[in-house]
Order: C-alpha cells, then sequence, then structure tokens
C-alpha cells in the first residue's frame, strides 16, 4: 500500500515565509532607516542653519527659506518609510490585536509626514534670516494645513502604540506592553506653549526611535 503525503499549509494568521514577499526585507530596510534618517538631517539641520534657534523655532520652520527643500525631502522621504512600516507589518502581523488597524495608523502617520512636506510652515520669528521677530501675523492656508497633518500623523503612531501595547498584554509580553505605552502616553502630552518647539522636537525623537525599534521587531518575526 502507498502512502499519499498531503501537501501542508501555514495556519491561518500565521507569519508568511519570508521568500513569499521577497520585498519585505527592503520595506523593513526602508522603514528601519527612516527614523535616524529623519532625527540626523533635522539635527544637522539645526545647528548648521543660520538663525535657526530650537527653543524658539520649530523643526517644521527648517522648510522655509533657501535651503528648505532639505526638510521637505526629509519629510517625504520619512513619510514613505512609514508607509513601508505599514505594508511591512500587514504582511507579516496575520492573527491577534492590532492586526488591521495598526498598518492603518502608520499609514495614515507616513502620508500625514508626506503631506507635512508638501504643506509648508509659514516663516515667523526671525526666521529664516530677514523675517521679522515675532509669529506670523495670519496663518496661511498651507500654515494650517501642515499644523492638521502634523498632528494628524503624530495622533495615529501613538494610537498605534497603545493598540499595539493592548496587544503585547494580551500576549503577557511585560516590557513590550510597557515600552508601547509609554511612547503612546509621550505622544498624547498636551504641548505646552512655553516649550512647544522643543517637546515637539522630543516626541520626534521618541515617536522614531519606537517606529525604528518596531521595524526590527518585525524584521525578526519575518526570520522566525
Amino acid at each position: 500500500m502507498t502512502s499519499q503525503t498531503r501537501p501542508t499549509t501555514p495556519p491561518t494568521g500565521s507569519t508568511p515565509p519570508s521568500d513569499r514577499h521577497p520585498r519585505t526585507r527592503s520595506l523593513l530596510t526602508a522603514a528601519t532607516l527612516a527614523g535616524p534618517f529623519f532625527v540626523v538631517s533635522a539635527g544637522v539641520q539645526s545647528v548648521a542653519r543660520e538663525g535657526f534657534d530650537l527653543r524658539v523655532h520649530p523643526l517644521s520652520q527648517l522648510s522655509t527659506g533657501d535651503l528648505g527643500w532639505i526638510q521637505i525631502l526629509t519629510f517625504a522621504l520619512t513619510g514613505l518609510g512609514l508607509l513601508a512600516l505599514a505594508v511591512a507589518h500587514r504582511r507579516i502581523v496575520r492573527e491577534g490585536a492590532g492586526r488591521r488597524a495598526v498598518p492603518v495608523l502608520l499609514g495614515i502617520a507616513g502620508v500625514g509626514f508626506v503631506l507635512a512636506g508638501v504643506f509648508v510652515m509659514d516663516p515667523e520669528n526671525g526666521f529664516p534670516v530677514g523675517t521679522p521677530d515675532g509669529p506670523a501675523a495670519s496663518m496661511s492656508w498651507h500654515g494650517i494645513a501642515h499644523s492638521v497633518v502634523a498632528a494628524v500623523a503624530f495622533t495615529a503612531l501613538a494610537v498605534a502604540a497603545v493598540v499595539l501595547a493592548v496587544r503585547a498584554a494580551r500576549a503577557r509580553r511585560v516590557l513590550a506592553a510597557v515600552g508601547h505605552g509609554v511612547v503612546g502616553l509621550a505622544l498624547l502630552l498636551p504641548v505646552s506653549p512655553e516649550t512647544a518647539s522643543l517637546q515637539v522636537a522630543v516626541n520626534g525623537l521618541v515617536a522614531f526611535t519606537w517606529t525604528t525599534v518596531l521595524a526590527q521587531r518585525l524584521r525578526t518575526l519575518l526570520t522566525a
């Protein structure tokens, strides 16, 4: 009697094999680099741009002036990196809490950062050099749009972190739950007008450290 061996298939909701999506590794590489790229680019510009003072000027103001294209490109490439993270998460995480919500939230954040580069903030408070001191007399439509899409992007990242905290808690991964939770709460803290530019910069550092760690975590799941 001859026996027939039936081909086995992975259970529904499992992580797909690494060769099923050959470009997923490239997406994770882009996602991993997005955060450090933003931090380094904005950090170098904040030191190198004449007249820029992080205590007064938010990083978004780097998009103004003759060299503003550098920060505009930084916003756009970072947003694309977040979109890559969203796609990678959708491909790798196939079951459990947040498997649908997190990629959507990461995608919203990615689009938000791309649009933050499209809609440039208004010059004010003496930057770029030659701009009158004090806030702009009135916000332009693109300045308002920039504020809105930036707020939506950071809120989406915060909610994604909270969702992942719940997912980790259900899986009894205590450290991961605490880490995601701290990030989510930090990004949801109200911004004080007196320290707004510094707080937003710190929020960016927190958010992009988190997205980098998340991308690395997904890479370990992909190769498991």
